[in-house]
């Protein structure tokens, strides 16, 4: 087995997509001009890859657990424990930890999710939150902004269950709504606990919110108020093996969401903050590829997400998703002039689709291709939805990504004698 081969796994966020009609019947992967990630299909071997399996949607954080090896079905506890992890706190037992938008309300009615994507001002919300909601009852309301318009939030009490369903309607132009235990919750008078105090929290966020300076202003200039904070993904400690103990190998990750940076931080994965990488459309993808390898020189293995192709999706914004992918290609291009492809192996892929005419994750299978140390190569031509589903990887689970990796790394375990 070799121990000093190195290997990636570079992520257009959402990347995959569904033909359109104003794209002549192509995806905004197919239609976007990619030399980059055209080359590495051209000169690797490529498939399609279900990040969960055929048909289901995934999330960021369920996608990136199975890509990297380890089964949601069986370890994951909800998007609350990565989103506070991310942003630095510490989920405990007996926690409940959630996902929060910033969002925008008129009354009870969801005008928009992301308040504008808001960029600036969060910091003094927050500070608004800390200094008027300590604790509800005799549970501490612990509340952190991430990038843009995220947020994480951690209930900390007795008696507290995750078993409540979603404040958040996931979708504008209707009322949020009002937690509740779910059915057949194991601990139904907890949960009952947990969605009350859930309840009073975004009700006394958003007072504390509406009338804050920061949304005057925002008003002011035209731009939607950040005046709500809507709670999502309602979850528990996690436990996971570390990815070097799983593996063997010293492993780093570059990503611009505080979501996945939780994820790894739970790994044990060194987890590297660029300068320039937003989230936003505006990233520097140069800065974040510099970053990757930089981080080969002294890591195995490296984990790179850009998440702004995600961003294109959701909002419907074809040309926006397109100048995404084009910033993931150019990121590419950099790996291509500056990596050691004699002894490292790069992996191409999204981490689901995030189709335009959806706006919102969809369960088709995204494209796959891998580049360079131990690759068969194939007779792809071009990366993209059609092109890679008649490649040689055929049709692969996210769940086997890592062994397609280090096969082709050469640290593949032989099974058996």
């Amino acid at each position: 087995m070799r121990k000093d081969t190195k290997g990636v796994i570079f992520i257009g966020d959402g990347m995959g997509g569904r033909p359109m009609a104003e794209l002549d019947g192509t995806t905004t992967l197919e239609a976007q001009d990619t030399p980059a990630l055209d080359r590495m299909a051209r000169e690797g071997a490529c498939g399609l890859m279900d990040p969960i399996a055929p048909g289901i949607p995934a999330g960021s954080d369920t996608a990136h657990m199975a890509i990297l090896g380890y089964d949601p079905h069986r370890y994951y506890r909800g998007r609350g424990p990565f989103e506070a992890k991310g942003v630095g706190i510490d989920v405990m037992p007996g926690d409940v930890a959630f996902r929060c938008n910033f969002s925008t309300v008129e009354g009870r009615k969801v005008v928009d999710r992301r308040a504008g994507r808001i960029k600036e001002g969060t910091d003094q919300l927050t500070a608004a939150i800390h200094e008027q909601i300590p604790t509800i009852e005799d549970v501490e309301i612990i509340f952190e902004p991430s990038v843009e318009h995220r947020a994480a939030l951690v209930l900390r009490g007795p008696g507290l269950s995750h078993e409540i369903t979603e404040v958040d309607p996931h979708d504008p132009g209707v009322d949020y709504l009002e937690s509740r235990p779910e059915e057949g919750a194991e601990d139904p008078e907890g949960a009952a606990k947990t969605a009350r105090i859930l309840n009073e929290f975004v009700r006394r966020a958003h007072e504390a919110l509406d009338d804050h300076p920061v949304n005057e202003q925002r008003r002011e200039a035209g731009e939607p108020p950040a005046n709500i904070v809507l709670p999502r993904g309602a979850g528990t400690a996690v436990d996971l093996q570390p990815l070097h103990e799983r593996y063997g190998l010293s492993a780093a990750m570059i990503v611009e969401v505080d979501l996945v940076r939780g994820l790894g931080q739970y790994l044990d994965m060194d987890v590297i903050h660029v300068d320039g990488a937003t989230g936003g459309q505006d990233t520097d993808e140069i800065a974040i590829a510099r970053a990757v390898v930089a981080a080969l020189e002294s890591h195995d293995f490296v984990l790179a997400n850009i998440k702004c192709p995600d961003l294109g999706g959701h909002d419907g914004d074809c040309r926006a998703k397109m100048e995404a992918i084009a910033k993931v290609d150019r990121a590419v291009a950099h790996l291509l002039d500056n990596v050691d492809f004699s002894r490292t192996t790069v992996m191409i892929t999204a981490d689901h689709c995030t189709p335009c005419s959806v706006q919102d994750h969809s369960g088709d299978a995204v494209p796959i291709a891998f580049y360079g140390r131990g690759v068969r190569p194939d007779d792809v031509d071009s990366y993209g939805e059609r092109a890679c589903a008649t490649g040689i990887m055929g049709h692969l689970r996210g769940m086997e990504i890592m062994d397609a990796l280090t096969n082709m790394m050469g640290r593949a375990e032989k099974f058996g004698a």
